[in-house]
């Protein structure tokens, strides 16, 4: 009976595959943008400059994964499914960095939403990231996004 019970789960499992890592992170990169509503063309250049840059890709590839990850992300029934991935391959810094791109493409528009904050507060603990680091790489956003803005 418990074989049977079992057999019931696989399937379910297997359907459930981890996402490759790349894609992971373009798909919390996604999540990041759209999670005030508007994915504008400003945010969708931001992630895919950030793509470009962490994974050393050409203009085709960054298309093909920014295409791939925007289907996972919304076929995803929340973001466990990434940052699962994003947390478990990566080590401190890299996680960290990943926050600080998160941060970047929330604060392209230069405005804090609720929505974001709320969803940066969410996807900082899912990554194993301290608060302390999250608002740090905030800081560092803000401050370099001033200076730029000079």
């Amino acid at each position: 009976m418990i074989d049977a019970l079992k057999s019931l789960f696989r399937p379910q499992a297997t359907a459930r595959a981890e996402v490759p890592q790349d894609v992971a992170v373009a798909a919390l990169l996604i999540e990041a943008a759209r999670s005030d509503g508007v994915y504008d063309a400003a945010e969708k250049q931001a992630v895919k400059r950030l793509l470009r840059d962490m994974f050393d890709l050409g203009d085709a590839q960054v298309d093909a994964l920014h295409d791939q990850a925007a289907e996972a992300q919304q076929g995803a029934a929340d973001m466990v499914r990434f940052t699962r991935v994003v947390k478990m391959a990566l080590e401190e810094h890299e996680r960290i960095a990943i926050i600080e791109a998160l941060w970047q493409v929330v604060l392209v528009d230069h405005i804090r939403d609720p929505h974001e904050n709320a969803l940066m507060r969410h996807l900082a603990p899912l990554i194993a990231v301290s608060d302390y680091d999250s608002a740090a790489a905030r800081r560092r956003v803000l401050a370099e996004s001033s200076e730029s803005d000079s």
